[in-house]
């Protein structure tokens, strides 16, 4: 049976939310979507990039995957979701940004650091998981604080993905013309509160100025 929370989420999305956008979905339907924004996320459930941006449809293209990553470029293997996906947003659909939306108590992330045994024979996660191991050195040991390590870990990550980011030519072209710029956010799932990479000084600070000054500056290297 169809599960019935999303029947019943469905049938509220047809009476409040449709009603008031019903031009912007025929208009995206007639001329399709030019977004200007591309996001990748992690596919995390508490981590909604629509949501987290309030966007309306066809504000933002996005491709979720665990743990955000985004694969150096290369083109021998045969499956390549997030690279297609990323090929459509840069060459197609001519986004103006990407940004990479990492976020706090990661389980991709946590599953890496734990090195736990495989959940089933073909360890799907766990070859995924290895795009990280570039960014296990930056991200400095464990030490006795593990959470902070996690936290360090998932920034890392992020800078990493931006990294991989640049070897795909169609994205380093546009980025070394301007017209594409690329950017590193956090999500703090229990807080709320966004964090935005500085490209010269790589930490990342609150997106918007009323975020308490006890917020501590994270640092991705």
């Amino acid at each position: 049976m169809f599960p019935q929370n999303l029947t019943d989420g469905y049938r509220a999305f047809l009476g409040s939310s449709f009603p008031r956008e019903k031009g912007r979905y025929e208009l995206l339907a007639e001329k399709g979507q030019s977004p200007e924004v591309m996001i990748i996320g992690c596919c995390d459930s508490r981590v909604s990039p629509e949501v987290i941006f309030d966007a309306s449809p066809g504000e933002l293209f996005v491709v979720r995957n665990v743990a955000n990553l985004v694969p150096p470029f290369e083109t021998q293997g045969d499956f390549h979701g997030t690279s297609a996906a990323l090929e459509f947003a840069v060459q197609a659909l001519r986004v103006k940004h990407i940004v990479v939306l990492g976020h706090a108590r990661c389980g991709g992330i946590r599953a890496f650091a734990d090195d736990t045994a495989p959940l089933s024979p073909g360890d799907f996660i766990g070859r995924w998981m290895s795009l990280i191991a570039p960014a296990a050195e930056p991200a400095g040991p464990r030490g006795d604080d593990f959470a902070e390590y996690l936290t360090r870990l998932e920034l890392a990550a992020i800078e990493n993905s931006l990294n991989n980011l640049m070897t795909f030519p169609c994205v380093r072209i546009l980025v070394e013309r301007g017209k594409l710029q690329l950017h590193g956010a956090y999500f703090g799932v229990a807080t709320g509160i966004l964090m935005i990479r500085d490209p010269e000084t790589k930490q990342f600070r609150p997106a918007v100025e009323t975020i308490p000054d006890r917020v501590s500056m994270f640092r991705a290297t």
